[in-house]
């Protein structure tokens, strides 16, 4: 199950904080520069698992798909109903995995990766979704089940390793510049079959965010990530909730490969209080939304990751993070409205940038000390 439901309707203000920003053009007077972006050299594989380009990979052809950062509107079936927009930055981590994190706050996160598994005599992709939802983990895996290939029509379905598609699938479909991922699910076992669960329709955005990934692995290549031939032996369903099942996840967080982590530190200009009801937002983007004192609204498209805090809320960690050169956009929504308008408070650093490496660590300062008009 694809546990999208971590996306709240906090995110429906997402493109009305630069609408703010733009505000702040004739008020403030740094500037932006483009970073190329750089990236350590990739950690030994220790080899690619007895396959290599003349083997058969059911599926293999997706991998080449999705890098990019994609954005689109979602529907659901759950309490949380549909919103506007979800972004999401696929690039690789390895010469045959793509991966994407998420989070709304510490505790609503979600890990999406694509990889090459063996499984049943054969070597196919598979699907890794799941993360922190209202304080449990959810973590699910799926296979290659199906695939249709014509031109302009790329289709991919997964389904449960163990429980198959009554359980739980999820069909992958890409046209011209479009991703529609549409999620099924039987709801805990509770519905004869499979129904709708989340459906997104994405457009990509970006893809030059992927590109020294890309050149760094000579991505796609056919490696084996890992072995699943009697990973769900004894399981009924490829999905691990409990705690029990977390300390046996096949292929946890932390063994993601490549990816690193970024903490900000949030603070408050001594004239400004925070309300400790309210919310502190922090967007990274991977070009600069300002030239100098201009903004230029086309960069919204390299929105990469985002976070809803609280504003007693000192600092974030945004963990299994693509290595790269970023840009961070802080803002307090001091009104309470639940929009971020004038009168609401924001960095005035519209240059607040830093590379991240593989497997880095970095540390970025972000200080709330301009009002907006």
């Amino acid at each position: 199950m694809l546990y999208l439901s971590i996306q709240t309707q906090n995110m429906k203000t997402t493109s009305k904080f630069f609408i703010a920003l733009s505000l702040i053009i004739s008020v403030v007077t740094t500037s932006c520069k483009d970073k190329k972006e750089e990236e350590e050299a990739p950690p030994t594989t220790g080899g690619t698992g007895g396959i290599d380009a003349s083997t058969a990979v059911a599926g293999f052809e997706i991998l080449s798909r999705l890098p990019g950062i994609w954005n689109g509107p979602v529907t659901s079936s759950t309490p949380l109903g549909g919103y506007p927009e979800w972004i999401v930055d696929f690039r690789p981590v390895s010469g045959a995995q793509v991966s994407a994190k998420n989070e709304l706050d510490s505790v609503n996160t979600i890990l999406m990766g694509f990889f090459i598994v063996k499984h049943g005599g054969s070597y196919k992709m598979a699907f890794r979704n799941g993360g922190g939802f209202a304080g449990s983990q959810r973590i699910a895996y799926a296979v290659i089940d199906s695939v249709s290939e014509t031109v302009n029509n790329y289709f991919y379905r997964f389904i449960d390793f163990k429980a198959g598609k009554n359980r739980v699938y999820t069909d992958v479909l890409f046209k011209d510049d479009s991703l529609i991922m549409h999620v099924y699910t039987n709801v805990y076992n509770s519905l004869p079959s499979a129904q709708t669960h989340m459906l997104w329709k994405a457009k990509l955005q970006d893809n030059s965010s992927a590109a020294a990934a890309i050149s760094t692995f000579s991505f796609p290549q056919k490696q084996m990530v890992k072995d699943f031939t009697t990973t769900f032996d004894s399981r009924t369903e490829a999905i691990y909730y409990s705690a029990a099942d977390l300390a046996i996840d096949p292929y946890n967080e932390a063994s993601q490969p490549y990816l690193g982590q970024t903490t900000v530190n949030v603070s408050f200009a001594g004239t400004y209080t925070p309300d400790p009801a309210k919310k502190v937002f922090l967007m990274i983007t991977t070009q600069p939304l300002f030239s100098g004192m201009t903004y230029n609204p086309g960069q919204l498209k390299y929105r990469s990751r985002y976070v809803f805090l609280a504003s007693t809320d000192n600092a974030f960690t945004f963990n299994y993070m693509h290595p790269g050169s970023y840009y961070l956009y802080t803002l307090y929504d001091a009104n309470g409205d639940g929009t971020f308008s004038s009168g609401d408070w924001m960095s005035s650093n519209l240059t607040n940038t830093w590379t991240l490496g593989a497997l880095g660590t970095s540390n970025v300062n972000t200080l709330i000390d301009f009002t907006i008009p």
